[in-house]
């Protein structure tokens, strides 16, 4: 499995002997009769110069410009997804038949291998916590712009303040197969508790912390409304522009597209940061993302180092046994944030796939990335249980 140094160039990760992927979304009008069909396009830039020109194409709106720009300077691109409307009617499709299965009735009967609107996902965690009341709970830790409730679930068995290992999953509302993993990963946690003797042995000693829905306003306008929408909803003052990135809305090289006005101006990040100070015990920060099979590590705002980069890149190498490659640095945000605060491990998942599918991963594909994303979990899991600090 390769292993792939990223140096972070103007800020932006640039890989410095290696080619850079960068993906975009273009109006197709000449070719495709529908006019909001979309193709999305990955172009290879192999210099700082060649990536200036792709920012460039911020202002070209017609999809031939974009290849008459490409070709005209050399950029390679490929086309990874022909007809992205077509996946989008596709999805919608098998979502509205899965809407006319029952509502479960027990965590065993709900399907983990489809996706489900937000307010099944939350009937889910309560379902959970009912089962289970003495080792799960829920915390609501805030609420999102549009009012609803930040929910945590809370393995532990026992104890106060224990250290503790925190993972959330959705803060981009549009990756809808961490949030399906998340409440996969939920239920994996309560059925393997006696069962697996290393999950066991950490859960007699830390807790674990789950946000499923990290940016619930989010995930559901991606449900009702936009299916590619990624920020949060809150409203800019002075721009038409809705929402905020809350992955680069973090007190950590805060500074990039979509950031907010100010570090932790969002509820939905704010909540997370007013916690992790408080509880001053979280010993492991794992927040999982899609796509590009990836493990990601601090820091991605700078090219030094962190301090426990030996360390970091062991345990990101041992963990990607079932994943497609490591990067030692993520684009300065969540993680960035938390190893500042002392949390050693602190890491990033980009789950499947590389690009065939991107953010409309099929619902098969659900249960095979939980999957082999909670083999990569246990091995952080185990390695932070194992070396406290």
């Amino acid at each position: 499995m390769a292993v792939k140094h990223v140096a972070s160039v103007t800020g932006h990760n640039v890989v410095s002997n290696f080619l850079c992927s960068l993906q975009l979304a273009f109006l197709k009008e000449t070719t495709l009769s529908h006019p909001d069909r979309h193709q999305v396009l990955r172009m290879y830039a192999q210099n700082e110069d060649q990536l200036a020109l792709i920012n460039n194409l911020e202002d070209i709106a017609e999809f031939e410009s974009v290849k008459i720009h490409l070709e005209s300077n050399a950029i390679d691109y490929s086309i990874m997804i022909g007809d992205l409307q077509a996946m989008l009617d596709e999805e919608q499709t098998e979502m509205v038949s899965a809407a006319r299965i029952p509502e479960p009735k027990n965590s065993d009967s709900y399907d983990y291998a489809r996706y489900h609107p937000i307010n099944e996902i939350y009937s889910f965690q309560d379902m959970l916590v009912a089962e289970n009341p003495k080792m799960v709970s829920k915390i609501v830790i805030g609420k999102s712009y549009e009012g609803r409730p930040l929910n945590v679930l809370k393995f532990s068995t026992g104890g106060t303040n224990r250290p503790a290992i925190w993972i959330d999953t959705g803060i981009h509302s549009r990756e809808w197969v961490t949030q399906a993993s998340g409440t996969w990963f939920a239920k994996k946690i309560v059925d393997d508790y006696g069962r697996d003797p290393a999950l066991t042995a950490i859960l007699n000693k830390m807790d674990i912390y789950l946000e499923i829905v990290t940016n619930p306003d989010g995930y559901y306008f991606s449900h009702t409304s936009n299916r590619m929408w990624r920020k949060t909803r809150k409203p800019n003052p002075g721009s038409n522009c809705i929402g905020v990135d809350p992955n680069r809305n973090w007190d950590a090289g805060f500074g990039e597209t979509y950031r907010g006005p100010k570090a932790n101006s969002e509820s939905e990040v704010k909540s997370i940061v007013d916690f992790v100070k408080s509880h001053g015990n979280i010993k492991a920060f794992v927040s999982i993302h899609a796509y590009s099979q990836m493990l990601l590590y601090p820091y991605g705002y700078t090219k030094t180092p962190c301090k426990d980069d030996t360390e970091l890149h062991s345990l990101a190498k041992r963990a990607i046994t079932d994943l497609a490659s490591l990067y030692d640095q993520a684009s300065g945000g969540t993680i960035d944030w938390t190893y500042n605060q002392g949390i050693k491990y602190s890491l990033t998942f980009e789950l499947r796939d590389t690009g065939r599918y991107g953010f409309i991963l099929p619902a098969n594909q659900i249960i095979p990335t939980a999957t082999e994303t909670w083999l990569a979990l246990m091995t952080i899991m185990d390695h932070t249980y194992k070396n406290p600090y």
